[in-house]
Parts: C-alpha cells; structure tokens; sequence
C-alpha cells in the first residue's frame, strides 16, 4: 500500500534554463580552495605533539586502541572456547600444510605459533585466524622443490645405489622456504608504508576464486603420491600438472595397498563427520574436532599395530621438541625468488583481506587495508626469522574462530598457547602419524574451493565478462603453473576492464511524454525523438581507447556520416563557385559585345552629320565633343569593369530581361539549390539541426578526448549542425576549463546543466514555441 503511494507522488518544476554560465552564476560556483597547500601539509607532517604521537601509534599498533577496553565478562568466554577450537584444528592442518610446503611438519607447527602472536598485536581483524593455508603452502613448495630438487642430493648408497640426502635438502629447503617469507614480507610492509593497499582490488572476485581454485587442484595433485604410496618424478615449468597426473596414472600399478586402505578409512571418516558438523551446527556446542581425532587415532593405532615396519607405510618421522634460534634469511636465494615473493606476497594479502572485510561488515567494525599489509607483512617477515614459511588466514579456521563465539584476537593467542605445548611437550608423540592420514586432511578441507566451481553457472547467467575472467584464470593456474598463472590473470583481468570501457553502449535518447526524462529509445517504446534533435549518449567515459569509437557510434546513431556531408558540401561549394566564375564570364562577354554596338552606332551617327558640319559649326561642335565625352566615359567604364571582373551597372537590366544565356544560369543555379538540398536530407535524415551530446557519464577527460569534442563542433558546424553538451560533472568542467577548450567558436554557453535545458534552449531558439509548451520546464511526472 504504501509504495502505492509513492508511486502516486507528484512534483512540478519551474526554473531558468541554465547552461553552465548561468549555473555558476546563480549557484555562486567558487573559485577558492580547501585543500591545504603543500607547505601547510609539510608543516603538518613536521609537526609534533603528544595527541598526534598518541594518534600514530594506535594507528600502527592496534592492539593498544581495543586491549586496554577488553570486557572480561563478554568476550572472555567465546574467545577461550573459540581459541582452543582453532588451536586443535593447527595441529594436524600445520603438519599436513607443511608437506604441501615441501617440508617437514614441524616448521606448520612453528608457522601456527608466530605468526599468530604478531598479527594479535598489528592486525584489524578479530575474526580471522592467520596461519598455514593450502594455497600459499603449494607456492611455497613449488619454489622450494625448484630451486632444491632430490636430484641435487643424490649420495652413493653402502649397496652401491643412489639414494637421497634427505636431511640435507630439506635443510636447503628451510632455507630457501624462509628467505622467501622474509622477502614476501618486506614487500608487504613497504607497500602497506606507502598506502598501497588498494592494489588488491585490481584482484577481482572472480579472479581470486578462480585462482584458489586453480591452486586447488595443484594441491590434490601434489598429495595423491602419499595417498596410493607412489613416487612420481618431479616435473617444473608449463604443464608440470598434466605431466605430474600422466606419470601417476602411469604409477597406479605400483600402488601401495596398506596406504591406499589407511587414506580410504580416514577419508571415509573425515567426511562423514565434517557433513554431521554441518549438519548439526546449530546445535553443536562445538563442532566435533575430528582432524585431532583421527590424527590421534591414526598415530596410536600405527605404534601399536607395528604398521610402520610390517607394511612399510611412510610417516611423519622425527619432530624435535622445543623452538628454534632466530636465524636472519640467506640473502643469497633473494635474487632468485624475488619475483615469487611478490606473486606470494599480492595473494596471501588478497585472501587476508577478503576474508577480514567480509567479517568486519558482518560484525560492524573496519578492517584498514593498509594495515593489513603492514601486520601480514611483519607476520611473515618476523616469522621467516623463526623459520615459519608464508602465512595468510584461512577460510575454515576462520570460520570456527567466529562461529564458536569469538570477538577478538585473544582467540589467536590462546590457539597459540596449545600449538607452543604441542611443539614444546607432546609434538614427539607424532612421530609414527601416517603422511597418507596427513594428506586426507588436506584433500578434505579444499571442499570449499572445489565447491566455487558453482561459481560458473551463476556467472553464465549474470556477467560473462567475469566468467571469462574466471575460466581464464582457472585454466592459466592449471597449465602455466601458480606463479604465472597469476600474472596472466592479471593481464587479463585488465584487459576486459579495457574492452569493457571501449566497448561501451552507445544509444540516442528519447523524451518521455509530459517528464522532462530522456532515455535510450531502442529500450523504452515512450520515449519519442524531438524532431531535428539528436540526444546521444554514451555509457563509459570517454578517453583514448575510445574517442574514435565514440565519434564513429556518433555518426552511425545519428545518421550523419560528417565525412560525407563535407565532401558533398566542398562539392557544392565547388560547383557554385564554377557557375559564378560561368556567370561572370558571361557577363563580361555582354558586356563587351554592348560596348561594341554602341561604339558602331555611334560611328555611323557622326559620318551621316559631318556634311550639316560648316552650316552649325558651333553648335555640332558643342555636341560632338559631349558625344565624344559619353563614349569616352562608356568605353572606359567598361573597360575597367571588364578589368575588375564586374558587370557594367549601364547595361544590367538588358542582361537580365533579354540575355537568354543570363535564364539558363538562373535555372542552373535553382537547380543546383534543390539538389544539394536533397543531399543534406538524406545525410541528416528528418532534417537533423542540433545533436545534443549527453556526457553525464564521463567522470574524466584527457587530451584525445578534448580534440575529439573539439573537432566534432568543428566538423558538424561546417555542415551546419549545431552541437551542445548536457550533464558535464564539475570536475570535467574544470578539466576542460584547463584545457582550453572553451573558446568563440566552442563558447561555454553550449554547455547546459541537464539534457532538458539544452531541449528547451534549442527549440526556443528555433522558435518552436508549440513544442517548448508540451515540454516546458514545468514538469510532470
């Protein structure tokens, strides 16, 4: 009812028409500045006082602002009970994670604890929970196995075979992993330093789930060798994903039962109670920590049962107790993975912030981008001192941390307590857990990444242009590896914001009856063209990857080829100046010719009186030298009008009443008039006199753009074609103010506050008063 109501409301309108002259006079458009100049901002940089200092420092260190006022009573609660939940999912997701990381589990469990203390203290996000991740793990990983390979640590076995030193690569691989991180994190810091937070959203939606999901399938790929027992060789570069699956495949017969049955049953297992966990969250005080259990499980059932030697099943081995001597990076691997870092260090960030905006809008708080930058880059720059390896923040440990009553990062340090027990007291008790049990941890929690392939029918439906964007990256990520594969995302990313913007919808408008709207008239059936008035319109804004694309759509929507109807009309003007030159030509011929005649006649009159001669000497005299005089004076005016190229005055009504030549260019000439009328009609089509270009739509303009408006009314006023511009932002107005583009030919006047004044205008101006009465500025809608 009531927004039958407000359907019903009416409002009326009486103003001015305003162009932009009028605008800034009634509206008292200013001229002065409120941006404080670049001395006053050094100065207010420069400038130090304990408020400002205060200020600052809750600015890069968080935690000072929100601790201090912790309530006890209200989120101690939920954030023990979320704390410990999220801290028995790090234990068995940093040992499995680690595998994808090319390393032993231990350094997940030193990757759960660090990092995690340092983004307590520098993060905006209460909800996240930072740590291991699939995603960053296999870059991680695929960097590591590159650069330190099994086959640079072959030794000559006791038996006369190779085997691998396997302490010592992975020693490299530490290495490698932590110089890395570090670097990652330097680039980080410096970008959140310099405010660059906002080049994650040069990372579409579209983009990051397809490349998650993408990296996805290089994770399950990575872990199916631990799930049949197998050892494919290690492929690198393009395609090293189909080679890797084709030499599994060629492996399956090879396959090692006991470590097939163990991957089924956990598994099995896995994914039956994670489906309960969904099932019955609502209800569930806590969901059923299942990954520790069968991690539990696995490790007391393989001890026991003497798996590892009765049937060769491959585990964990040794973890060491206690933490680790910080150590700085070996700067040395920094040339060789710099452009990983940044792959690594733009998408652990993309992920962090994604998640943290989508709980800060949720839960009613800001996440600062840049910060973000700052407090992920110190995470993984302190952390790589600790030998952590990259870190971001996870989907489903994020999820449990805010489902199971989590308000703030306390949260994060209480999981961070039980992950430093488990490393410094019971991590050993691990050491008979199965890889395989490991890798079925992995493979189920990437359920939520290979569940954004549902993305794909939703973007069929919606936008193709990010569908494109998604399957590009999907398939980029699967042949062209993780890191390239990022890249050519990104181009191509780019790429469709440029067609995008270039191809953009062109449309003429049309005015709705008795409203003073104008819209694009192949979509609405009211909206009626104004006779001789073309309104056009783009959709983008107008700049040099689209300035000639707007002037061609122009030209096509209008139906004015300007091209043409400047040659057609050089063409008449040409013809027109030939029929004058004609004209003139036979002028001077008639001209002439009367000359002659009464040159003639004047010499016979003087021969037939020269014998009354002695009888009126005087007299004859007399008139003999006028008569002379007049000739004389005839002859010379002719002549000089012969020499100028203008018709003698004398003779000009004979030529006009009785020269035959003079009606044959008359009839030419009327002629030549209604052709070239015909032509015009048919460029114009209805007699177009005014194009009215609505540029409501441009929030910028550079300088192909202001030659293209220029030489439009420049162009179309040659053929005689008014043009005006409707809806210019002020910004725009300025930026052609600085441009000169206003100028006498191109006066400010041409340019109105909305279409509808620049109507009104032009009908007034053509003194269609009828139609400036159905459309006047009173308005009804």
């Amino acid at each position: 009812m009531e927004e039958k109501d407000l359907s019903s409301v009416e409002y009326f309108v009486k103003r001015e028409v305003l162009d932009e002259l009028h605008l800034d006079e009634i509206a008292q458009k200013g001229t002065w500045s409120t941006k404080p100049t670049l001395g006053d901002r050094v100065k207010e940089s420069l400038r130090c006082s304990v408020p400002r200092l205060k200020r600052i420092l809750l600015t890069w260190v968080p935690v000072l602002s929100w601790l201090p006022h912790y309530s006890i009573r209200e989120n101690a609660i939920g954030d023990l009970i979320s704390g410990c939940s999220v801290g028995i999912m790090h234990l068995p997701q940093g040992m499995a994670y680690a595998l994808l990381a090319s390393l032993r589990p231990v350094y997940g469990l030193y990757t759960s604890l660090f990092p995690v203390l340092v983004y307590f203290i520098f993060g905006t996000s209460r909800h996240i929970s930072i740590g291991t991740f699939a995603v960053i793990s296999i870059m991680v990983g695929c960097v590591a196995e590159r650069l330190a390979p099994d086959s640079n640590f072959v030794v000559n076995g006791t038996n006369g075979t190779e085997t691998v030193d396997i302490d010592e690569r992975d020693a490299y691989r530490v290495q490698i992993a932590c110089s890395l991180t570090v670097l990652a994190g330097i680039f980080q810091i410096l970008l959140g330093v310099v405010r660059f937070g906002f080049v994650v959203t040069y990372l579409s939606e579209p983009l990051v789930r397809g490349y998650t999901t993408g990296s996805a399938c290089h994770v399950c790929v990575s872990q199916l060798k631990y799930l049949f027992g197998i050892s494919p060789s290690r492929f690198i570069g393009p395609l090293s994903l189909i080679y890797t699956v084709v030499d599994i495949c060629s492996l399956l017969p090879q396959t090692k039962v006991p470590e097939l049955v163990v991957s089924l049953v956990a598994l099995a297992v896995l994914i039956v109670v994670k489906e309960i966990n969904n099932c019955y969250r609502q209800k569930l005080p806590l969901p059923i920590p299942i990954e520790l259990i069968v991690v539990i499980a696995a490790t007391i059932i393989t001890h026991f049962c003497g798996l590892t030697s009765k049937y060769n099943i491959d585990v964990v081995g040794e973890i060491p107790s206690g933490l680790k001597v910080p150590r700085a990076p070996d700067a040395t691997w920094f040339s060789s993975v710099v452009g990983d870092a940044f792959a690594i260090a733009i998408v652990s960030f993309a992920i962090n912030i994604s998640l943290g905006k989508t709980f800060g809008l949720k839960h009613g708080y800001k996440v600062d981008s840049n910060q973000e930058l700052v407090a992920v880059g110190l995470s993984n720059a302190i952390g790589g001192l600790f030998q952590c390896y990259s870190v971001t923040s996870s989907l489903s440990r994020s999820l449990v941390q805010e489902s199971t009553g989590g308000k703030t990062q306390v949260a994060g340090v209480i999981s961070s307590i039980i992950v430093l027990i488990t490393i410094l007291k019971i991590g050993s008790l691990f050491e008979d857990l199965p890889k395989a049990v490991l890798s079925t941890i992995v493979l189920v929690n990437l359920k939520g990444m290979f569940r954004q392939f549902m993305d794909l029918p939703l973007l069929w439906k919606t936008n193709k242009a990010d569908l494109s964007v998604w399957l590009v990256t999907f398939i980029s990520t699967i042949l062209l590896n993780l890191d390239l594969g990022l890249a050519v995302s990104i181009g191509f990313s780019m790429l469709t914001f440029i067609f995008r913007t270039q191809l953009s919808h062109y449309s003429i408008l049309g005015n709705v009856p008795g409203t003073e709207l104008y819209l694009d008239t192949d979509t609405y059936k009211e909206a009626n063209e104004i006779p001789g008035i073309k309104i056009f319109r783009s959709s983008t804004t107008i700049y040099y990857t689209n300035a000639e694309m707007f002037l061609e759509a122009l030209q096509e929507k209008s139906g004015i080829e300007i091209g043409k109807l400047l040659s057609a009309k050089k063409k008449r003007d040409a013809k027109q100046k030939r029929k004058q030159e004609k004209e003139k030509k036979k002028a001077e011929q008639a001209a002439k010719k009367q000359v002659r005649h009464h040159l003639v006649s004047n010499s016979c009159t003087f021969s037939l009186k020269n014998s009354d001669m002695n009888k009126e000497n005087s007299a004859r005299t007399k008139g003999e030298s006028q008569g002379n005089g007049v000739a004389s004076s005839i002859y010379e005016t002719s002549a000089d009008g012969l020499s100028k190229g203008h018709v003698n005055l004398a003779y000009q009504p004979d030529i006009t009443t009785s020269d035959s030549d003079s009606d044959a260019g008359y009839d030419c000439i009327t002629e030549f008039s209604h052709h070239s009328d015909e032509e015009k009609g048919q460029a114009c089509k209805s007699g177009t006199h005014s194009i009215i270009l609505d540029i409501s739509t441009t929030s910028f303009v550079d300088t192909v753009t202001v030659k293209t408006l220029k030489n439009i009314f420049r162009d179309f006023g040659e053929a005689d074609l008014d043009i005006y511009l409707a809806g210019c932002q002020a910004c725009v107005v300025e930026q052609l103010e600085a441009a000169d583009f206003f100028s006498v030919s191109v006066p400010k006047s041409r340019l109105f506050v909305t279409v509808h004044d620049a109507v009104l205008y032009i009908l007034k101006k053509r003194g269609q008063t009828d139609f400036v009465l159905n459309a006047s500025c009173s308005t009804r809608m």
